[in-house]
C-alpha cells in the first residue's frame, strides 16, 4: 500500500526520464529538455507575463465552466425525468454535440462581435451538450425504490434532493466536471487564439508565430501544474467527503 501512493511520482519522474533522453537523442529546438523548459517558465512567471495571461484564462474557464454545470445540470435531470421532454429535445442535443467547435466559436464571433461575452458564450454552447448527456444518463439510473421509501417517508423535495437524488448522480456530476475542465480550457484556448487579445491562447498563438517551442512547452506545463493543483486541492477532498457513507 506504501508503494501505491508513490507510484504517482514516479510515473511524473519517468515522464521527466523519458523526455530528458529524447531531448538529448533528437538534439533539435523542436524538443527542448525539460530543464531549458523549466528555466523559460522561470523568466516568464519572472516578468509577470504568464501569471497574468494565466489569470485570465482562468477567470474566462470559471465563468464557463460555472454556466456550463448550472444549466447543464438543471436541463440534464429535467430531460432523464421527462420521457416526453427528452424525445423532443434528443435530437437536438445531437446535433449541439456533433457542431465543431471551431464552428461555434466562429459563428459567435461573426454574430455577437469579438467581445468577452462571445467567448465566453462560445464556450458555454460547446460544453453545456456534454453536461446535458452525462446528467441526463445519471438521472435515469437513480433508483426509483429510494425514490418511492423518500416519498413515502414524506421527505421533503429538498431532504429527497440531498439525501437520495445527489448521492446517486455524485458520480456522473464528478464526471461532468472533470471532463468538463479538460475539455473547456482546450476551448477557451481556441477562443482567445482567434478573437482574443489577451490569454494563454493569445499567447500560445505568438509563440507559434515565433517558432517558439520552450514557450510553448511552459506554459502547457503551467496550465497543466493549476489543473492538476485543482484537482488534489478541491474535487479529490470533495469526492471522498461525499464518499464518505460507503
Amino acid at each position: 500500500m506504501v508503494f501505491l501512493k508513490f507510484l504517482p511520482l514516479l510515473s511524473i519522474f519517468a515522464f521527466l526520464i523519458l523526455w530528458q533522453c529524447l531531448a538529448i537523442f533528437l538534439h533539435s529546438h523542436l524538443l527542448p529538455s525539460p530543464e531549458n523548459v523549466a528555466r523559460v517558465l522561470w523568466q516568464h512567471c519572472e516578468s509577470g507575463e504568464l501569471p497574468h495571461h494565466l489569470s485570465i484564462t482562468l477567470l474566462r474557464l470559471v465563468v464557463s465552466f460555472t454556466v456550463s454545470m448550472f444549466f447543464g445540470c438543471i436541463i440534464g435531470i429535467a430531460l432523464g425525468m421527462n420521457q416526453k421532454l427528452n424525445a423532443f429535445f434528443d435530437n437536438w442535443l445531437v446535433i449541439f454535440l456533433n457542431v465543431p467547435a471551431l464552428v461555434t466559436v466562429i459563428l459567435c464571433y461573426v454574430w455577437f462581435g469579438l467581445t468577452e461575452s462571445a467567448a465566453i458564450l462560445a464556450v458555454v454552447l460547446n460544453k453545456v451538450p456534454n453536461v446535458i448527456v452525462t446528467l441526463r444518463e445519471g438521472t435515469r439510473a437513480l433508483d426509483k425504490d429510494l425514490l418511492n421509501m423518500a416519498k413515502f417517508y414524506g421527505f421533503s423535495q429538498n431532504k429527497t434532493l440531498r439525501h437520495v437524488i445527489l448521492p446517486q448522480l455524485h458520480p456522473f456530476l464528478m464526471s461532468a466536471t472533470r471532463s468538463g475542465l479538460a475539455l473547456i480550457w482546450k476551448i477557451i484556448l481556441m477562443v482567445e487564439l482567434l478573437g482574443r487579445s489577451d490569454g494563454m491562447g493569445y499567447q500560445l498563438h505568438l509563440f507559434f508565430q515565433w517558432f517558439d517551442i520552450a514557450s510553448i512547452l511552459a506554459y502547457t506545463v503551467a496550465f497543466v501544474a493549476v489543473i492538476q493543483f485543482l484537482e488534489f486541492t478541491i474535487l479529490k477532498p470533495l469526492d471522498n467527503e461525499a464518499l464518505r457513507w460507503r
